[in-house]
């Protein structure tokens, strides 16, 4: 529990709810819930058990926040927003915020956030655009400094988004998929299961799982991620034949999609199948460089040399 340094008394039962009908357990029933005295808590917003709230942060009305939660310094908890258990919320950050749209609905989506999530400062998460619409984010993930959620995203389990990432409206992403910093992800856009995107990239199509991204294209598999998450040789080497299936053998879409099915109907190679046929916005391509653009290393010297021999014979 922070030990927030304040004049005032910061402990008050007032605002923790059950459900209607549900009573809490007698060991729950004197809990209490930590909250600075200049913060402003709505009477209507519902606390969890050893809920700790920082000085000057906001708690809307409707919002709901799980057991163990800690509201850092000038965080904003907006109302229509769920968060699970043991979350930590960083200083500045705002969390269900209205959407980003020419059009706005009143009163808007929801934003419903699972448990033991990191989100640090300044992050911004905004629930649905329609009413009836929902933002959802997984569990234990990471959200580094300043990293935007756009509206009805939906974030997986155990991913990683590093400083500054925007992830426009619609955007899906995947258990366990690492993106860089400042990488801009378009609307609508699907981020497979433990890809990584390198900081800076551009995302304008889809990302299938397992590969590795950098700029705005593919350069092969996660191999490092894959092993970290215990993936074996046998299958990376399942993982391999279907990337060159993908990228490599030059076959019509139909084509790639009919012996992905055939070829692997289990193993992590099955995600690719099951991925790639439900794609809209097209898929990130490979780089693919060719030969001629290599470039020749000459020694300082011998460059040297084959200058004074061309002046020469200029000169003649």
């Amino acid at each position: 529990m922070p030990n927030w340094d304040s004049a005032g008394d910061t402990d008050t039962e007032a605002n923790i709810r059950l459900p209607a009908g549900q009573e809490a357990p007698p060991h729950e029933r004197t809990a209490v819930a930590q909250i600075h005295p200049t913060a402003v808590v709505d009477p209507a917003a519902e606390l969890g058990a050893g809920v700790a709230i920082g000085p000057f942060c906001v708690v809307e009305a409707g919002a709901v926040i799980g057991d163990g939660c800690i509201l850092e310094a000038r965080s904003v908890v907006k109302s229509r927003t769920t968060l699970g258990q043991n979350n930590e919320i960083g200083e500045g950050a705002v969390i269900g915020g209205k959407a980003q749209h020419v059009q706005v609905q009143q009163p808007g989506g929801t934003l419903v956030v699972g448990s033991h999530n990191r989100i640090r400062e300044n992050v911004t998460l905004h629930r649905g655009w329609a009413n009836e619409a929902t933002t959802t984010i997984g569990d234990h993930n990471l959200f580094m400094v300043g990293a935007h959620v756009g509206h009805d995203c939906r974030v997986g389990s155990h991913c990683i988004v590093v400083n500054h990432v925007l992830l426009g409206g619609h955007v899906t992403v995947e258990d366990r998929a690492y993106i860089g910093g400042g990488v801009g992800v378009h609307q609508f856009c699907r981020i497979g299961r433990l890809a990584m995107i390198g900081g800076l990239s551009k995302i304008v199509q889809d990302v299938p799982p397992f590969v590795l991204i950098d700029d705005t294209q593919v350069v092969g598999l996660n191999k490092i991620g894959l092993r970290r998450n215990g993936y074996t040789a046998k299958d990376l080497l399942q993982l391999k034949e279907a990337y060159r299936i993908i990228y490599r053998l030059g076959l019509r879409w139909k084509e790639v999609l009919a012996q992905l099915q055939e070829q692997f109907a289990d193993g992590p190679a099955a995600l690719f199948h099951e991925f790639l046929k439900q794609g809209k916005r097209g898929f990130t391509q490979e780089r693919r460089i060719s030969r001629k653009a290599t470039l020749k290393i000459v020694d300082p010297s011998q460059d040297e040399i084959e200058g004074s021999h061309g002046r020469q014979r200029d000169a003649a």
